[in-house]
């Protein structure tokens, strides 16, 4: 079992940057790979970053160049930079875990633990 938490959400500019932290507890972080998600009100969860065991990352076409994902064994956290920020940006951020597997990390279905979500505001 892993337990996910994040924080660093909030109300930014447009243009400006956010860092999302996901703190993880529970189990061998190391064990684990991550990603992030997010929901705008009214749309379905969708994928914005992650990262597989080969290690490879992985971007949502909409964020690749702005956003960052990376982690911290030692901190047993994973991260989120967000730059660039856009107001369609704006939705609920969620990190997630899983397991080692091969399949897509840009399917919501394949993690198996998921933190609560931080909101993250970009006004106009």
């Amino acid at each position: 079992q892993v337990q996910l938490t994040e924080s660093g959400g909030g109300l930014v500019q447009a243009g400006g940057p956010l860092r999302l932290s996901c703190a993880a507890s529970g189990s061998t972080f190391a064990n684990y790979a991550m990603g992030w998600f997010r929901q705008a009100p009214g749309k379905e969860r969708e994928f914005v970053a992650a990262e597989t065991w080969v290690p490879k990352l992985y971007y949502a076409d909409s964020v690749r160049g702005r956003f960052i994902i990376s982690r911290d064994n030692a901190k047993n956290t994973v991260f989120l930079q967000m730059n660039s920020l856009k107001p369609e940006d704006t939705a609920v951020y969620y990190c997630a875990a899983r397991s080692r597997t091969l399949a897509s990390p840009t399917i919501s279905a394949t993690y198996d633990y998921w933190g609560q979500g931080t909101q993250v505001t970009v006004s106009s």
